[in-house]
């Protein structure tokens, strides 16, 4: 329609939810400082970032959710904010990269985690692979991130992830498989030769048919069924 941003124009609309006040006024020096990102809001504590998204009008792409919060923590943030349609995207921020609640918080629908001590640069960077849809974890801590979360896992939940992934094609259960070893939609595109949109529709099917969230999510699935 005339006279609207395209996507790629508007900027990446960022939510700072931290109960230090400290580390919000340090997020927003640093995502200030980049021409394609927004600060729209702050809140002190994941029942604060809740009800700013849901009754206060606050229009947001990406939540940068501490974990560790008063009233409401990160991790019940997150979960209530992915019962919104359709929900924003969460970095969850921690201290210590072996933080039981980053897991959890993964596994709740979070598109990924940033250590507090993350260079200003690579947390931009963060904001804008998370925002396109690109996977922020390294391989290595994706298998190690995925070992955690299923290490409790079951026959159950084994045949349950072989059921969903049966939804997908041949070429979707390939990409799949990719993202599930960590690999980001460009490295796809070249591995398998297909082109970067067509990796980007296969990896939105996934999405649908496997009824997830994010990529952790679809390489948590394929790690059940015993494809990864």
């Amino acid at each position: 329609m005339a006279g609207m941003s395209t996507p790629a124009s508007a900027p990446i609309r960022v939510l700072l939810v931290d109960d230090d006040a400290l580390v919000r006024a340090g997020l927003a020096l640093i995502l200030g400082g980049a021409d394609d990102v927004e600060v729209v809001g702050e809140a002190a504590d994941g029942q604060l970032a809740v009800d700013a998204l849901t009754t206060g009008g606050v229009e947001v792409d990406l939540v940068l959710m501490d974990i560790r919060m008063p009233n409401l923590d990160g991790l019940g943030a997150t979960e209530r904010i992915q019962q919104m349609d359709p929900p924003p995207l969460v970095i969850v921020l921690t201290t210590f990269d072996a933080d039981d609640y980053v897991v959890r918080a993964l596994a709740a629908g979070a598109s990924g985690f940033l250590l507090k001590d993350t260079p200003p640069a690579r947390i931009v960077e963060a904001v804008r692979k998370v925002a396109a849809g690109e996977p922020m974890l390294s391989p290595s801590v994706t298998e190690s991130l995925i070992r955690r979360v299923t290490e409790n896992g079951s026959d159950r939940r084994r045949d349950e992830s072989r059921r969903r992934v049966d939804r997908l094609t041949e070429r979707e259960l390939e990409v799949a498989v990719a993202v599930g070893r960590g690999l980001s939609n460009a490295e796809i595109s070249k591995e398998m030769f297909l082109s970067l949109a067509t990796v980007k529709a296969h990896v939105s099917h996934i999405f649908t048919k496997l009824d997830v969230r994010n990529r952790t999510q679809i390489a948590i699935c394929v790690h059940d069924a015993g494809l990864v």
